[in-house]
């Protein structure tokens, strides 16, 4: 989906991005999605189908890899759908370890799993945040905001704030991410929580055009060059960008150099910025 925002479509996302995404992959807010599985979450959906369906419902969802068992499921979303008769909470934790399986690769058809998933579960936090993030992976934007309020109103106890913050930027309204930072809700923010809903607010301040002003969300705190990390690879590569925006670009080229040496997931484009620059 286009993004007519300072830089471009957005890519891969990951509970905010920088002013100007370059090369910022983002990958779904920062903690960890209810469809993955624990120790099981790194696997990738095989080619081979089965024929699992909502038949008594009269729909049909997308096929699951036989090889899905719904004890990969992570054991406090399980927790989650013990409400439910034991063959539905089974189609349902296999929809969603499927789609945390496709979710970097695949993310239509990940949504396409969680979407299955919500129709028969659709009062369940854990399945609307499942919603939001493959949603959010998609750019729909407008969609993953619906799934991530609702799983807040029943009760999530992800951090979501960031992410809803950035979906408000993504359908078009920067001034709305900038009023949820002011919350109580965003002062409790801490860590890379905190981190990422800065990263958001820089990213809809230099949306409006307010660069220095981006800058300034960005360096309060001061930033700490020792970290590593996607969240520190991210909020440095933000700064960068930044003060490429501004102009100053020996101080870009430092924290661009900062980016590349924080990324050890290839969060960021960081090496090739500093190659350009350079």
């Amino acid at each position: 989906m286009a993004d007519n925002r300072q830089g471009g479509e957005r890519r891969q996302p990951r509970g905010g991005d920088n002013p100007g995404p370059r090369g910022q992959q983002r990958r779904g807010p920062r903690t960890q999605t209810p469809m993955r599985s624990g120790p099981d979450r790194a696997r990738r959906a095989q080619p081979q189908h089965d024929a699992d369906s909502d038949e008594s419902a009269g729909t049909r969802g997308p096929s699951i890899p036989p090889d899905i068992e719904a004890k990969d499921l992570a054991p406090e979303v399980r927790r989650e759908l013990i409400t439910l008769d034991k063959s539905t909470a089974d189609y349902i934790a296999r929809h969603l370890v499927a789609a945390g399986r496709l979710l970097d690769e695949d993310p239509e058809a990940a949504l396409a799993h969680a979407q299955a998933a919500r129709v028969r579960s659709g009062r369940i936090a854990a399945v609307r945040e499942a919603v939001g993030i493959a949603a959010y992976h998609c750019g729909d934007w407008a969609q993953a905001l619906t799934e991530f309020r609702a799983a807040r109103r029943m009760g999530s106890k992800s951090v979501l704030l960031p992410v809803i913050a950035d979906c408000e930027r993504g359908v078009g309204r920067p001034e709305r991410a900038i009023e949820l930072a002011r919350g109580p809700e965003a002062d409790s923010l801490t860590g890379d929580d905190a981190d990422e809903l800065r990263i958001v607010v820089a990213g809809a301040r230099a949306d409006l055009g307010q660069l220095e002003q981006a800058l300034a969300v960005l360096s309060s705190p001061p930033l700490d060059p020792g970290r590593t990390g996607q969240t520190a690879a991210r909020l440095y590569y933000a700064y960068a960008e930044t003060l490429l925006a501004l102009g100053r670009d020996a101080d870009a080229l430092q924290w661009f150099l900062e980016a590349a040496g924080a990324d050890t997931e290839g969060a960021t484009d960081a090496e090739e910025r500093i190659g350009e620059l350079a």
